[in-house]
């Protein structure tokens, strides 16, 4: 028996949380059972109450709010308890047709793909400006250069994952998850497909960021950190080499003025500066080699805790279940 668990994170959604539940498709070809799983990102409104009132059958809930990532992971974690098969996630905006719903599950179905993302082609959007599209394209190449991936529409929130991916995730950012899961499933080779799928009317403004500014810097670090994480031996390393070689090249400029001028005591700067940078490098290499064994260790912890996900399946009432083993998050 295959069982579907559609996740939704939400934070205030009291208002467009109806027409999102009511969109989402309760049989779907392929699939024996589909559940409907909110993730209440500590509401100051009704949320909890519509979800309920309009049919979803498992709530998560944190007594205050902790971000879209956390909500993320707490729905993928309930999904993997109830013993989901596959999990798609959406946005309690109603932003993304559940209509799709059966396009993101194809690949999954057929074995083609563990994880696949909706592509909601961003240059077609009217509600987002010229220049926050083109910052979106840069955002997505750096992303897929970062991740050996070919996604478009790297911040895209409609996804799908097999229990396998969902099993292998481990989200560590408390930004948002978009950006480090396409990075994560690309460094542990993990099969990713994308296909395009439709929107509906903006409902709201986006509550992931104050301003433009905010966003880009929160991506922008979230992208240096998880790429730090998987390749430390190259960043560093690279590092360290451009460090030690700027301070070579002021080496050298010493020695030239020492070999063609009689007072080189005024260079005695240049030449105190060519240590620091080429000891720094070197230092900067070997913290490479150190975060390399701790990234070891790291793979390990992460094939420790997909096992032990593995284990972990509610059973008789997965939602009393499912509420006794989530206290500690609320």
């Amino acid at each position: 028996m295959k069982k579907l668990v559609i996740q939704i994170p939400c934070l205030n959604e009291a208002r467009t949380l109806p027409a999102t539940l009511r969109d989402l498709p309760r049989s779907l070809p392929g699939i024996d059972v589909v559940e409907v799983l909110v993730v209440d990102d500590g509401s100051r409104d009704a949320t909890v109450d519509v979800a309920r009132a309009c049919g979803a059958d498992h709530i998560v809930r944190f007594r205050q709010r902790k971000g879209l990532a956390a909500a993320f992971t707490a729905g993928i974690d309930a999904a993997l308890k109830l013993g989901a098969d596959f999990i798609i996630n959406t946005d309690g905006d109603n932003q993304y047709a559940g209509r799709d719903i059966p396009k993101l599950l194809a690949p999954l179905l057929n074995g083609e793909a563990d994880i696949v993302i909706g592509d909601r082609n961003i240059k077609d959007l009217e509600y987002m400006s010229a220049f926050r599209k083109r910052l979106q394209r840069v955002g997505s190449w750096v992303v897929r250069q970062v991740s050996g991936t070919q996604v478009p529409d790297t911040t895209s929130g409609f996804r799908a994952y097999t229990r396998e991916a969902a099993l292998r995730m481990t989200i560590v950012s408390e930004f948002s998850y978009t950006l480090e899961s396409i990075i994560q499933a690309g460094k542990k080779r993990i099969a990713i497909a994308h296909v395009p799928v439709s929107t509906n009317p903006r409902t709201r403004e986006s509550r992931l960021y104050g301003s433009l500014w905010d966003y880009l810097k929160a991506s922008a670090a979230t992208i240096v950190r998880i790429y730090a994480m998987y390749e430390p031996l190259k960043v560093f390393t690279t590092i360290g080499v451009l460090v030690f070689a700027a301070g070579f090249a002021i080496s050298l400029q010493w020695l030239y003025y020492f070999f063609t001028e009689t007072g080189v005591v005024g260079h005695i700067p240049l030449l105190i500066l060519s240590a620091v940078l080429m000891i720094v490098g070197f230092q900067v290499a070997l913290i490479g080699l150190v975060a390399d064994l701790v990234s070891g260790n790291r793979k390990l912890i992460e094939d420790l805790l997909y096992r032990v996900r593995g284990i972990e399946r509610t059973a008789d009432r997965p939602s009393d279940a499912l509420t006794g083993s989530l206290k500690g998050r609320e």
